[in-house]
């Protein structure tokens, strides 16, 4: 029976990059279209690309989600996301559950995959080297600033890469850089998809993926260590209380 049912769940993973797979490719061949509408009208274009996905995975896998705090999620203003990452799911999901404009703080190489990077780079991202050090945290400060005084949020993933879901990781100080020198806040953001994908895995575990968001704080006249240790005693007490993944 386990074997059976491994082998569908992979059929099921199977059908979702069937159709997954077309639509990346097409959104990248009509990327370059996509500049020529009006920057308010860019970027809701480009996140049908994620809000599709995520709809497709759960009808082919059965990978719902739900969100607890939505009334914490500020209407008037910028803010800067800061989320644990354990799998693929969040990426396809947040940008469908923040009306916000968003930009990501990510790796360079990102953008030069064929089709994928060329509609990423229509989100305006902030595309880092990660081993650049001091000159990477300085790139996110200076364009992660200017952008927030756009009206633009920041979404950064403070662990660096993708985490197992049991697994604690230290902070990255950049994103706490940026909203100690901008002064805007941050918004905690917890959830528990990697139970659900995992990092690397084929296939998707059905069930409810819990998404948590927390209050907003503000930073103004804190350092950047205390604004990572805030967002981070927020994120890794909120990931243990969530619910487990249920079919």
């Amino acid at each position: 029976m386990n074997a059976l049912n491994t082998l569908l769940l992979g059929a099921r993973a199977t059908l979702f990059w069937a159709g997954s797979i077309p639509i990346t490719l097409l959104a990248g061949l009509l990327a370059p279209l996509a500049w020529l509408l009006p920057p308010k009208y860019r970027y809701p274009a480009t996140t049908l690309w994620n809000c599709f996905n995520r709809w497709w995975l759960e009808i082919t896998c059965g990978v719902k989600y739900q969100v607890l705090g939505r009334k914490n999620i500020p209407t008037d203003g910028a803010f800067i996301i800061m989320a644990n990452h354990q799998s693929t799911w969040e990426t396809f999901a947040i940008p469908c559950i923040f009306p916000q404009q968003l930009s990501w703080v990510l790796k360079r190489e990102l953008l030069n995959i064929p089709f994928f990077g060329w509609g990423l780079r229509l989100i305006r991202p902030i595309a880092i080297d990660r081993g650049a050090g001091r000159a990477a945290v300085k790139q996110i400060s200076h364009q992660g600033k200017a952008l927030l005084q756009e009206g633009v949020c920041i979404v950064i993933f403070p662990e660096g890469t993708r985490v197992a879901p049991d697994v604690k990781a230290d902070y990255k100080i950049g994103g706490a850089i940026l909203a100690s020198h901008s002064g805007f806040p941050v918004l905690p953001v917890a959830h528990n998809a990697g139970k659900s994908w995992q990092r690397h895995a084929w296939i998707k575990q059905p069930g409810m993926i819990t998404v948590s968001i927390g209050p907003a704080f503000s930073t103004k006249g804190l350092k950047a260590d205390a604004i990572n240790q805030q967002a981070q005693n927020w994120i890794e007490t909120e990931k243990a209380r969530l619910p487990p993944i249920k079919k």
